[in-house]
């Protein structure tokens, strides 16, 4: 089931974040990650809009908007491929007109997951705080 963020579900995202985020992005500084990890609890979660997947109790996944972009998706690494990432974006997409994404060039988990959505390249751009290459894409549905 999909439902509206809680404050109680702090925890479980954080954690779901950090295991997906190290898995899709070993390449980030571990100063970064840590830094990351802090404004997800005091920033991020505070100002975005945030539904959780939850299955028997337990939240397997997220989806945080910032207007029609996606601020962050996650889903736990042993839940991937079974739907739960398609079914969150299914679920905020008839909310906007369209959606848009920052992704890392070199997340092997998020770019193919955002191009069999259907996502399409808008731009590229050096991140600064990491200097990584990242995408924007963008989904018209």
């Amino acid at each position: 089931m999909i439902r509206k963020y809680k404050t109680t579900d702090t925890d479980s995202i954080l954690e779901i974040w950090y295991a997906a985020s190290t898995l899709a992005h070993p390449f980030l500084a571990d100063e970064f990650v840590a830094k990351t990890k802090i404004d997800m609890r005091e920033l991020y979660l505070p100002n975005a809009e945030t539904w959780v997947y939850e299955k028997e109790g337990n939240v397997l996944g997220f989806i945080s908007m910032l207007g029609n972009e996606i601020g962050g998706l996650f889903v736990f690494p042993h839940h991937h491929s079974q739907g739960i990432g398609t079914q969150l974006v299914n679920y905020v997409r008839p909310l906007h007109e369209t959606l848009e994404v920052e992704v890392f060039e070199n997340n092997g988990i998020g770019r193919p997951f955002y191009d069999k959505y259907g996502f399409k390249f808008m731009e590229s751009q050096v991140h600064e705080p990491t200097q990584q290459q990242v995408l924007r894409l963008k989904y018209v549905g």
